[in-house]
């Protein structure tokens, strides 16, 4: 089981203080999730979409309470197996 992501992007002061970021999360090998780490000091907000050709019985969820604070930004989501998809985290 392997969760892995790739930050694809990471802009500084877009709405006023805030940072944004953007990436793609795989689940594979049967996993079902893990963490993003956004490096942010707080993340205020994470926006989950999964990639397919179908409608999926399952939604991607963010499995935290924001604002998040904690060492590195890591942001806990769950998954349906094997799926990938792409996020947004918006933090200071």
């Amino acid at each position: 089981m392997a969760f892995s992501h790739t930050i694809s992007g990471k802009v500084a002061d877009v709405f006023g203080n805030k940072k944004v970021m953007n990436g793609v999360y795989t689940s594979s090998g049967g996993s079902t999730g893990g963490d993003l780490e956004t490096g942010f000091t707080v993340v205020e907000a994470v926006f989950l979409q999964p990639k397919g050709s179908a409608i999926l019985a399952n939604q991607p969820v963010v499995n935290e309470t924001f604002p998040l604070r904690n060492a590195g930004g890591k942001v806990t989501i769950v998954t349906t197996a094997n799926e990938v998809g792409s996020f947004i985290a918006i933090g200071i």
